[in-house]
């Protein structure tokens, strides 16, 4: 990655995952990266302040501890900054880009219930009043964006199921304080544990404990791929018959260069995709390389599919988990 510290590239690659649980995960980062502790908290302040990353902190399992939701809306070109804004004001928005089609306004939003997930998608559509379409999740073959940005494309493994149980009604502040995103100081598990009452050693199995039940799914350094040279983001949706779904997003999730893999529900007469994919590449080329390879296995072939490609991103954050006061 040409124009990019080595020494950063490798801090990205290594700890996009598995952040360190002992009392001082920065010192331990950079034990292992020969960097002193100061080093490590200095880089990741430097790239969050240059937007290269957005936190360090934890991703969380999509309806678990929260309801969320993809959202599109087919808004005039004349009216996309206004109705971006409005979007994007919403707390509850966590992602939101402009991309390539009819239906070019495009957000993930997420709340503490279904109903204020509800109330907050008829707000948007009232009060932009352009149509929206809702395109719940139904099935995900591989939710963790965290792939490496040097070295040749990898196959993503999907993970197994979330232990549901596992999650306690306590869990929602640490999981919203883990969605914002951890504070860069020497012992941020200490610092976090203060804000919440709770006492650190407790607070550091909880994580443990919410990692291995799948209910967090990544905890370490959230980053901006655009930031970091990786412009060509397409979603490429898939005509996929209901019961092809399954064994072809399990193929295409294991495809190297596919970087997300899920089925979300339809709507009918406007929306007819069911099987969703991600490709992030540093060129169109590559991506469309990606996407020929996609196209090229058997349970896809001759399915019916559209591309559409990130062309800017309005707003990216943690989820909201929970209420924030």
């Amino acid at each position: 990655m040409e124009g990019f510290d080595p020494r950063d590239i490798r801090l990205l690659d290594d700890f996009q995952r598995d952040l360190p649980l002992g009392h001082r995960p920065f010192a331990e980062m950079g034990l292992a990266l020969g960097l002193s502790e100061a080093e490590v908290l200095a880089r990741l302040a430097r790239m969050r302040a240059e937007g290269r990353i957005t936190r360090v902190g934890a991703t969380v399992r999509p309806n678990t501890a929260g309801a969320s939701t993809l959202a599109a809306l087919r808004v005039p070109d004349d009216r996309l900054e206004e109705v971006a804004a409005l979007v994007g004001a919403e707390p509850g928005v966590n992602h939101s880009y402009l991309r390539e089609d009819d239906w070019n306004l495009w957000f993930v939003a997420t709340a503490p219930t279904p109903d204020s997930l509800a109330r907050l998608l008829a707000r948007i559509e009232a009060q932009s009043g352009v149509p929206l379409i809702d395109l719940r999740l139904v099935r995900p073959f591989n939710i963790d964006l965290g792939f490496r940005l040097t070295g040749p494309a990898t196959a993503m493994t999907g993970g197994r199921a979330p232990d549901l149980a596992a999650l306690c009604p306590e869990d929602r502040p640490l999981l919203q304080a883990l969605s914002a995103g951890l504070d860069l100081v020497p012992a941020p598990y200490a610092a976090l544990a203060a804000t919440l009452g709770r006492d650190e050693a407790g607070l550091r199995a909880r994580i443990a404990a919410l990692l291995s039940a799948g209910i967090i799914t990544r905890l370490g350094v959230i980053v901006r791929h655009r930031a970091l040279g990786w412009t060509a983001n397409a979603m490429v949706v898939w005509d996929c018959p209901p019961d092809r779904v399954a064994a072809a997003g399990q193929a295409l999730a294991a495809l190297p260069g596919v970087t997300l893999c899920y089925e979300r529900r339809p709507v009918a007469g406007l929306w007819p995709y069911r099987l969703y994919c991600m490709i992030h590449a540093r060129s169109r080329p590559e991506a469309l390389a990606v996407l020929d390879r996609a196209r090229a296995l058997p349970l896809l072939a001759e399915t019916g599919h559209r591309v559409l490609f990130s062309t800017r991103c309005f707003k990216q954050t943690g989820a909201r988990i929970a209420e924030v006061a």
